[in-house]
């Protein structure tokens, strides 16, 4: 298994191949007389194939900015040049900036001019809590993979795998997204907690306001989300639901290390506990797997909760290697 602090970089060709169509979309832009709606959605379906290329742009457009402030400090051009030599000239400057980038991305992100990203990722029932220089607080929970970035206009967050907390300080002039695979979430000044599994990702708003969109299907429409609201998206489908704030809040016993069931299924409490402990839970039959359970438990702590389901549901319990099967 790979190590998830590790920056895996797609092999040369590739590399440079992703370079030259961010390099087209940063010359599309730049000579562009009207910059629609549409060509916007269609280079944010575009960072949204992958990472690579989101960083890509990322990197061309902050080396464009650098290049930006060495021109200004040469004084202005003399005259105006023509629009033939306009385009010229921008082709001219993308390639000077290609150069630039072919260099700088060897070393990665960190080294371009007021970007950086940083990887943070937690174990098997761990918890860590980072605090961004501008005050906003974003908590991993179990097994969970986070990489930041930052290049001067927008704040970026990539959620691998598992679940975060996000209490994000509003800034209209730096906007805060979350990419979960194809899918985005936009923060207008919020708190939210974005849940990512191999099979389904779920966003749950807490304050504030946020849009949640997918940018690669053009089909699907952004979703404004309001406190309460809730949105899952599996393969090909996104259902958006309300919940009470109450029932989203308990959901987030994890930041206290607590899980808290109010009438879940045991079926339900057990696939919780696995996601907390490497020892795993398994219920026998569907006749145990219905039954109810209430109670607040500390998550890396499943012998509490094994206790409580003899004691309170009267259940057997049986070691099957290193897991425990729970039957009637």
């Amino acid at each position: 298994m790979s190590d998830p602090k590790q920056k895996v970089e797609p092999e040369a060709s590739a590399t440079e191949a992703i370079r030259i169509e961010a390099a087209d979309w940063i010359l599309k832009q730049r000579m562009a007389t009207n910059w629609t709606e549409q060509d916007q959605q269609a280079l944010a379906a575009w960072q949204a194939l992958s990472t690579a290329h989101l960083l890509a742009y990322l990197r061309l457009e902050a080396a464009w900015k650098q290049t930006d402030r060495l021109a200004a400090l040469r004084g202005p051009m003399r005259s105006p040049p023509t629009q033939a030599r306009f385009s010229w000239h921008l082709i001219g400057r993308i390639s000077t900036v290609l150069a630039f980038v072919a260099v700088a991305g060897v070393v990665g992100l960190n080294y371009l001019p007021g970007s950086h990203e940083r990887i943070f990722s937690t174990g098997v029932g761990g918890h860590q809590r980072v605090t961004l220089a501008d005050g906003s607080l974003v908590e991993l929970n179990t097994n969970t993979a986070l990489r930041l970035a930052a290049d001067g206009s927008t704040r970026t967050a990539y959620l691998d795998k598992g679940e975060a907390y996000f209490r994000i300080t509003h800034d209209a002039a730096h906007p805060f997204v979350v990419i979960a695979g194809s899918h985005r979430i936009i923060d207008v000044g919020t708190a939210f907690v974005v849940r990512r599994e191999p099979k389904q990702l779920s966003v749950a708003l807490l304050e504030g306001g946020a849009r949640f969109d997918t940018p690669a299907d053009r089909s699907s429409q952004a979703i404004e989300l309001k406190p309460g609201d809730e949105v899952v998206a599996t393969a090909g489908k996104v259902i958006r639901r309300s919940e009470p704030l109450s029932s989203l809040t308990s959901e987030l016993g994890w930041r206290r290390g607590n899980l808290i069931f109010n009438g879940a299924t045991l079926a339900e409490a057990a696939a919780q506990f696995n996601r907390y402990n490497t020892t795993k839970l398994i219920i026998a039959d569907p006749d145990t797997a219905r039954l109810k359970i209430n109670g607040t438990f500390a998550a890396t702590n499943a012998r509490a909760f094994i206790d409580a389901t003899q004691i309170v549901l009267g259940l057997k319990l049986q070691n099957r290697n290193s897991d425990i099967v729970i039957s009637k």
